[in-house]
């Protein structure tokens, strides 16, 4: 064993000494050694004018303060809450009077007043997109001073636990869309000459289907990775939008309807609808991050929640999806029905987006609208 062993560093020093005196040899007698070239990556991931992002991490735009001066009334009441409070006063129900009747409201709510108070959050501050090009006396600030931020969703589920940072829809959402292939949201700028200064790009939303690469720490993602496209059962997620780059931030015109894949537990095909669908990402070449805003429909935003998650669920984080549907309702600012009723309320998204190289299937189906 030692022979071997002494002729594998024999040979290892060998091999050394050689490519040493080959170094030496190329740079000719009495020359000294050339300096080793550097080993060169793949240069920019923009490859003719294109370059991919697939989405690492979504929040619904909820800005915090660290003793919860934006909700001086509290948090709201959960399902279990509420629940104890209708039906705790030590009086025999059956099932059908208790659990199934309130169950039955969660599902085919009205706009009867709630029997609860409603505690929206107080702020002038918040995350978002001015969607309207309005300063307004209900518009908010963002945290970097801009004007006429409109996020009336924010107002409703700011003081909701469950959607706040330490609620349980930021960690599983999450978990959820890194999981699950069908939730995967990518999107395709084209037509880029410049990632700091382009006055007119284009971006397309789509649905992916690869897993993304993840560093080892597990939390964090590397990018470089590939993403297939789904072009035919994620059709309907496939979107354009027009917008421009300016000093290194993306903004994007509306949209007038995009779906968002929005993956839930057991693999579930959820998604969001957004109207006048905009996005504000800061570019760099490995990554992009930012806000997706817009008006959220109402009616979808409840049918996802009641589907996607349990009254169980809700309790988590003191979500009582009839008194947040009531609230909804109540500030829908946006896309009026033939009626004059609002169907949809401004919110917003923080998102993060790491580089990817987008594969395109041979035949390629466009979604109608």
């Amino acid at each position: 064993m030692k022979h071997i062993q002494s002729s594998g560093a024999a040979l290892v020093t060998a091999v050394a000494v050689a490519l040493l005196g080959a170094g030496s040899a190329s740079a000719g007698p009495g020359k000294p050694a050339a300096a080793p070239s550097k080993l060169q990556e793949g240069g920019s991931p923009l490859k003719n004018g294109t370059i991919g992002f697939v989405m690492t991490h979504k929040f619904w735009a909820v800005y915090e303060t660290p003793d919860k001066k934006e909700c001086p009334q509290g948090m709201n009441d959960g399902p279990r809450e509420q629940f104890k409070k209708l039906y705790g006063d030590g009086k025999k129900r059956s099932i059908v009077e208790a659990q199934l009747k309130r169950e039955g409201e969660l599902w085919h709510p009205t706009m009867a007043t709630d029997t609860f108070p409603f505690f929206e959050a107080k702020s002038d501050i918040s995350y978002g997109v001015n969607l309207d090009g309005k300063v307004g006396p209900n518009d908010y600030t963002s945290p970097d001073g801009e004007k006429g931020i409109d996020n009336q969703l924010y107002r409703v589920i700011g003081c909701i636990a469950q959607y706040r940072n330490m609620g349980t829809f930021n960690h599983f959402e999450n978990e959820f869309m890194r999981t699950y292939d069908d939730a995967r949201v990518v999107i395709e700028l084209t037509g880029v000459d410049d990632l700091v200064n382009d006055p007119d790009v284009t971006v397309t939303t789509y649905r992916g289907s690869d897993s993304m690469l993840q560093d080892a720490t597990g939390e964090g993602f590397i990018p470089g990775g590939t993403e297939r496209v789904d072009m035919r059962w994620g059709k309907e997620y496939i979107q354009q939008l027009k917008g421009k780059i300016e000093n290194g931030v993306l903004t994007t015109k509306a949209a007038d309807r995009v779906m968002i894949p929005w993956g839930v537990t057991f693999n579930t095909s959820g998604y969001q609808v957004f109207r006048g669908f905009e996005l504000k990402l800061k570019l760099t070449s490995n990554n992009a991050e930012g806000v997706m805003a817009g008006y959220v429909d109402v009616d979808a935003f409840n049918h996802h929640l009641n589907t996607s998650w349990s009254t169980h669920h809700h309790s988590y984080g003191q979500l009582s999806s009839l008194s947040q549907y009531k609230e909804l309702q109540k500030l829908a600012d946006g896309y009026p029905d033939k009626d004059g009723k609002n169907t949809a309320i401004s919110g917003a998204v923080n998102v993060k987006f790491v580089q990817v190289y987008v594969s395109h299937p041979q035949q390629t189906l466009t979604a109608k609208r």
